[in-house]
């Protein structure tokens, strides 16, 4: 296999207009998370079209047993490698856990900072009582993304790595916070580890991208951990991923089967790597 390399010579840089207009028009959405030069520039080269510079970089770098313990600090400073070597991709940072938690004004600081070392947008976890934070910053300028289903910095108050939203009250309380985010001013979305077709039927229900991980093939897009995509990750990997240096000659490759497999449908499977 030999999939052609997309030169960031070749594409407009990805603004959130053109992630808009890909969702309204099925185009899939292509993001994996990003947490340096050298591998920002790979993955522009691959065609990703998102980056995300997830607080994931707390297991995988950090070797972390969680994202708990993930700074502003250190969100700050991978921010700004990525930044340095992406050239047309949309960014989008992580806030960590304790950056948002105590007021909207926290978060708007914390989402500048963010922004000023060259994110794009920022994530973060929850439904509900988030709603306000996210109007506050996305009505100062500062676009944002929610996160529901699983929320890894709630892990422990979740009882572990459990799929969310399953059940008619699990499903209709998700679907209730994807809305009220959407409206709240949320301009992305990502579902982790929710039934398949409560994912679909979460991501028809609104009008803004949903990114899928490990929910389903039917959201506007999908996210994987780049160690986790690689094979290189410890432990047991999750149903969710599929390890695509497998058959790939080289990292490029692997990441090139991913853009391609992702925009057209064939990753996820959802019976391989769905929950119902």
């Amino acid at each position: 296999m030999g999939p052609v390399m997309t030169s960031t010579e070749q594409r407009k840089p990805i603004n959130l207009p053109r992630l808009l207009d890909m969702h309204a028009k099925g185009e899939k959405i292509v993001m994996l998370t990003c947490y340096d030069a050298t591998f920002a520039h790979l993955q522009d080269e691959a065609g990703v079209d998102v980056m995300l510079i997830g607080d994931s970089l707390g297991n995988v770098l950090h070797g972390a047993e969680s994202t708990v313990a993930v700074s502003m600090d250190s969100m700050l400073y991978h921010t700004r490698s990525v930044a340095r070597g992406n050239r047309n991709a949309w960014i989008v940072a992580d806030l960590p856990f304790d950056s948002y938690h105590l007021s909207k004004e926290e978060a708007w600081r914390n989402a500048a900072q963010l922004f000023k070392l060259g994110a794009h947008m920022v994530k973060l976890e929850g439904g509900g009582w988030t709603n306000e934070t996210v109007r506050f910053i996305t009505e100062r300028g500062i676009p944002v993304c929610g996160h529901l289903g699983f929320t890894p910095q709630t892990v422990v108050s979740l009882g572990g790595f459990k799929v969310q939203g399953r059940g008619d009250s699990g499903a209709a309380l998700l679907k209730r916070h994807a809305l009220e985010l959407q409206e709240a001013g949320a301009q992305m979305l990502v579902l982790e580890m929710v039934p398949s077709a409560v994912a679909r039927e979460v991501t028809e229900a609104l009008s803004i991208p949903v990114i899928g991980i490990g929910a389903g093939v039917g959201c506007s897009g999908q996210v994987l951990v780049l160690h986790d995509m690689l094979g290189i990750s410890h432990g047991r990997s999750p149903r969710f991923v599929r390890n695509f240096m497998e058959g790939s000659a080289s990292i490029q490759q692997a990441v090139q089967r991913y853009v391609q497999d992702v925009r057209s449908g064939a990753f996820p499977d959802d019976a391989i790597h769905g929950f119902k």
